[in-house]
Order: C-alpha cells, then structure tokens, then sequence
C-alpha cells in the first residue's frame, strides 16, 4: 500500500484536504487522547527529541505540522528567540494559540496556518525544525521533505516522531491488539469521528518506517541521519541533518 493514498475518508478529495477535515474535527478532544492513548508517553518521546536540539542551541524553530503546539511549547525550554508552529488545521490552532496565552509563550511562539509541502519561508530560514506524528500525513512526502530541507540551515538539526510498530514478540501482537482494536474504538467513542482514529493504524501502517525512511532522507540529501526506536519500539525518533 502506497502511503499517499492512505486517506482518513473514504470520499473524494485530496489527502490534504481530508487531513485537515479530520484534525478540524477532532481538535476539541486531540490532547485528551493524544496522552490518554499514548498513556503519556508522548509527553516522554518529545522530552527525549528536543533534548537532541539543546546540542546546536537553536534561535529560530519551525515546529511542522504543530497541531495544539506540543511540541513547541517542549521546545521553549531551549529559550530560542522565536518559534513558528504551523499546521493545515485551523481548529487544531485555534487551541494551540490559547495554550500559548496560557504558558505565557505567545511572545515567543506564533502559530501559522500553512502547507508543509508549501512552506511559506525562505531558504535557510530555521537553525531547528520539529515535527511530531505529522510527516505521515504529508500527501507528498518527498516534497515535504524537500520543503523542510530548504528551510533549514545548513548545520541545523530536524527531529521527528512518528508512531511505529514494534517488530518483536510480544510487543507486537499486544501493540497490534491495541492499536488496531482499542484505539480506535476509544478514539471514535471519545472524538465522535468514527474515521479519525481507523486511519490512524492504517497510516503508520504504510508509512516507511526505521531505515526505509532515512533512506528517502538521503535521497533528499539529509546527511547523519539517526533512527531511534522508543518505548520497545512504539515510536521512532529520526535524527536529521543538513
């Protein structure tokens, strides 16, 4: 199965589309369950990825597909001059902008509506760029990687999390139970989208996963490209670098 064509709905319409439809409509309950499903794991994986940016002291961030800003709102913890989450979905930043006012961070990071694929920034923009469960949502991953290679400078640093599946027994049939029976049975009883949380097994399913995806990193010239998997396996921290 090729990745793009893995879509939240089965209707017409682009991935595009179809992805911010879907984060549109589950942004009200999207940090409930993003912790409550990773049983607050996630909060643990963005902790271990930005402790990799303290390295190159970044002044300028870019978090990619933001959603409620997570991610950057772990990134302050650097103290860069600014950072710019950005995220297709206008719901998903309608929250994160309020998260902000509440950490009192809305000095120092501004959320931007925008494509990943088409970043409205100019090249050698960000000295760090973050992205957490978003680049399987890209429609073109090879542009979005293009697009994340131009923006950043050369020395900076990109780290990713997505979501994986565990390779070894048993962590792999417990996570495949969970994943592709609990979650999503939680997740539509919880976001009232009975499509948002089926796409999402289905999607890190036919995502290029450990060195299939820093393969395609190298085809887009990343160079000392890192993958390391987390919690036995459940999600992988890539390590990129221009």
């Amino acid at each position: 199965m090729s990745e793009s064509v893995v879509k939240p709905y089965n209707e017409q319409g682009s991935k595009k589309e179809q992805v911010e439809k879907m984060f549109d409509s589950i942004s009200p309950k999207y940090d409930f369950l993003n912790h409550f499903l990773s049983m607050g794991m996630d909060i643990l994986w963005r902790r271990k990825a930005v402790q990799y940016l303290s390295k190159i002291q970044p002044k300028i961030i870019l978090d990619i597909a933001t959603g409620t800003g997570d991610f950057a709102i772990e990134a302050s913890r650097l103290k860069p001059e600014k950072i710019i989450g950005l995220d297709i979905s206008e719901g998903m930043l309608q929250i994160g902008r309020e998260k902000m006012k509440k950490n009192h961070l809305e000095n120092i990071v501004s959320m931007l509506k925008g494509d990943s694929e088409n970043l409205p920034f100019d090249d050698h923009y960000a000295d760090a760029i973050t992205i957490g469960f978003g680049v399987r949502n890209f429609e073109n991953l090879n542009k979005g990687l293009s697009e994340i290679y131009r923006v950043l400078k050369p020395g900076g640093m990109v780290v990713i999390l997505e979501p994986a599946i565990p390779s070894k027994f048993p962590m792999k049939q417990l996570f495949n139970l969970y994943f592709k029976k609990i979650l999503p049975f939680v997740g539509r009883w919880f976001s009232k989208d009975p499509s948002a949380y089926e796409y999402l097994p289905k999607s890190v399913e036919a995502f290029p996963n450990g060195k299939e995806f820093l393969a395609i990193c190298h085809q887009n010239h990343f160079i000392n490209t890192e993958w390391k998997p987390l919690t036995f396996g459940i999600c992988s921290l890539y390590i990129l670098r221009k």
